[in-house]
């Protein structure tokens, strides 16, 4: 039941509705209190009983929770089914609509006090951030949505939790967005805090930040856990986003028919429930699939698709990191002058601050097209400017394979000094494979 208000604020309702009903206080006490109750009440010098105020409420025609807390009766209700619709509006892809609808629950949620709703509107604004890219105003609204949860516990706040590691993700901080989840899974599973939802929104979150450090062992054990807590879970969307992020630990070890199948029960799951920009992503991953296994005209087709649907739904940012994935594609097609405009276009999008991973590749993609062209000068400013952007990110597997090609470019041009630190540099990275350097892994969940 909802808390009261305090009887001050309670005495002046009752007042307020007494007298725009025309009623004495003799009238609405009758029969069973006295005036003199109704005017110590209206006053505000007596805690009322629920008795006392459901008769009140009785009297003046109003629902008991109404008189009780000054919120209409059913609005809560009534903001959980606009919630759905807003994030109904979401997963269509439609993130700015979502925001508008989002924002006007928040101010409605907000003006009556209900925390709950105010944490899911929080979050849904927090979605369409990272759907349009706005990764300062997503990791604000996630902090938001956990305030407004702080008292619940802690499996009701892993989803702002969640959020807040992609937008820390995509910015390119890997190793604090791993410390967040790192940090959320072994509270979960040293409290015993079994929640299987919670358990694989966390592990399926961490495999991507885990890939991108290199530490594929702790990527995989995550993939492990995910797949083993699937069972599990009864939210579709929420198993049809783990089987995509599984597929990236099964592409890692060359488990092609593998991971096809596991992005064919993601696409077809997110078919089902209409959720378009998950659906693209699906098409991304799958071009990503036959790119590494050298099917180029599948992974530029499935790419293509995964850009165009994205566009049409401005996710401005996942757009461009498909295009330096897409470009990687066409370069190894031949297609270099068109991957090299490609990458030209959307490196404006991208920054340290927003998709340095891709930005870093886009660097890296248009350095290697610069020596194919005998620019050296060139190839090793888009190397140098590569290889800052994921030292600060911290993405070691894709440092070492840029350290050789740095080291290499530095030789062949006789700087046989600088290349020697290059490669040091690069062997550096590869020093701990499978670890994130910040301890040992998270407990496991009690499978």
């Amino acid at each position: 039941m909802a808390e009261r208000d305090d009887p001050g604020t309670i005495g002046r309702r009752v007042q307020q509705l007494r007298t725009e009903r025309g009623l004495t206080q003799k009238q609405l006490a009758e029969p069973a209190y006295t005036p003199a109750y109704v005017s110590t009440l209206e006053a505000g010098r007596v805690r009322p009983s629920e008795e006392a105020l459901r008769h009140i409420a009785e009297r003046l025609g109003v629902a008991y929770e109404e008189l009780a807390t000054g919120r209409p009766a059913h609005l809560a209700t009534d903001l959980r089914l606009r919630l759905t619709d807003a994030q109904r509006t979401l997963a269509t892809g439609e993130a700015e609509v979502a925001a508008e609808q989002y924002t006007a629950l928040l101010d409605e949620a907000e003006a009556h006090g209900l925390d709950a709703e105010c944490a899911a509107a929080s979050l849904g604004l927090g979605e369409c951030a990272l759907d349009t890219g706005d990764l300062t105003t997503a990791r604000l609204r996630f902090e938001q949505a956990e305030k407004w949860l702080a008292d619940a516990p802690l499996p009701s706040r892993v989803p702002a939790l969640r959020g807040r590691a992609v937008s820390h993700y995509l910015a390119g901080e890997l190793r604090y967005s791993c410390y967040l989840y790192e940090s959320t899974l072994d509270e979960l599973n040293r409290g015993g805090l079994h929640d299987p939802d919670a358990l694989l929104l966390l592990y399926t979150g961490v495999i991507a930040p885990y890939m991108d450090m290199g530490a594929h062992a702790r990527a995989a054990q995550a993939a492990e856990f995910a797949l083993a807590l699937a069972p599990q879970v009864g939210n579709p969307a929420l198993v049809a986003r783990m089987h995509r992020s599984v597929a990236r630990t099964m592409i890692a070890e060359g488990r092609m028919a593998e991971a096809d199948a596991s992005l064919a029960k993601a696409a077809e799951l997110y078919r089902h429930l209409q959720i378009r920009t998950e659906l693209a992503n699906c098409h991304w991953m799958r071009g990503y699939l036959y790119a590494q296994n050298g099917e180029l005209k599948r992974a530029e087709a499935e790419l293509r698709q995964a850009q165009e649907m994205l566009s049409a739904k401005r996710a401005a940012l996942y757009t461009s990191q498909v295009a330096v994935e897409l470009a990687d594609v066409l370069h190894r097609r031949g297609k270099s002058e068109e991957a090299a405009g490609l990458l030209r276009d959307v490196l404006g999008d991208l920054s340290s601050e927003r998709g340095a991973v891709h930005s870093a590749a886009a660097h890296r993609l248009l350095g290697i097209i610069a020596e194919d062209a005998r620019d050296t000068e060139t190839a090793e400013e888009h190397y140098v400017r590569a290889l800052s952007l994921l030292e600060r990110a911290g993405a070691a597997g894709d440092l070492a394979d840029l350290c050789r090609l740095l080291g290499d470019l530095l030789r062949r041009t006789g700087r046989v000094e600088a290349a020697l630190d290059a490669y040091r540099t690069g062997l550096g990275h590869r020093t701990a494979p499978g670890t994130t350097t910040l301890g040992p892994a998270p407990a496991h969940p009690p499978l």
